[in-house]
């Protein structure tokens, strides 16, 4: 074989080899976009039912405030209660408590992300994560940990009103 054939081959090699990573890089465009449509979907479910599961604890707990959490932190719901108690010789202490849940925004990572912090009478005592690949993850599992995650921060905070 001569050199001018070897080469002509080592060409189409190549230009084959640039199609089929051009393709491979289309193909994970589409996945990627597809990611970010599949987490958004589950980012709108989730932060919904945060923002019901929250708004329920004013009914039990009067004097919290509940407020929609958007932005770069994430999307979802807190709410927070700042009290007052009064001592004798005019002595005072604050306590706040507030407990913010929220579904992060789409990384490079492609996790479904969903972050809980809960603070009872100025302690830190709820501080929780869970995370799944996008295209792995179980909406019904976030549901029920949103669902654990505010049980456990009404516990609290009752044993400690």
């Amino acid at each position: 074989m001569e050199f001018d054939q070897r080469l002509r081959k080592a060409i189409e090699r190549g230009q084959r080899r640039g199609d089929a990573q051009a393709l491979a890089d289309a193909a994970r465009t589409v996945n990627e976009e597809e990611l970010k449509r599949l987490h958004s979907q589950y980012r709108l479910e989730l932060s919904e039912h945060i923002e019901n599961c929250i708004r329920s604890l004013p009914q039990y707990f009067p004097g919290f405030q509940v407020e929609t959490v958007v932005g770069e932190r994430g999307w979802g719901a807190a709410c927070r209660r700042d009290d007052l108690r009064l001592y004798g010789r005019g002595q005072r202490e604050k306590y706040y408590s507030r407990l913010e849940i929220t579904v992060r925004p789409f990384s490079p990572l492609r996790i479904l992300e969903l972050s809980a912090k809960g603070t009872v009478h100025n302690k830190e005592l709820l501080i929780r994560q869970y995370y799944e690949p996008v295209s792995d993850a179980d909406p019904a599992k976030f549901l029920e940990l949103i669902d654990a995650w505010v049980l456990e921060f009404a516990e609290l905070y009752s044993a400690r009103c």
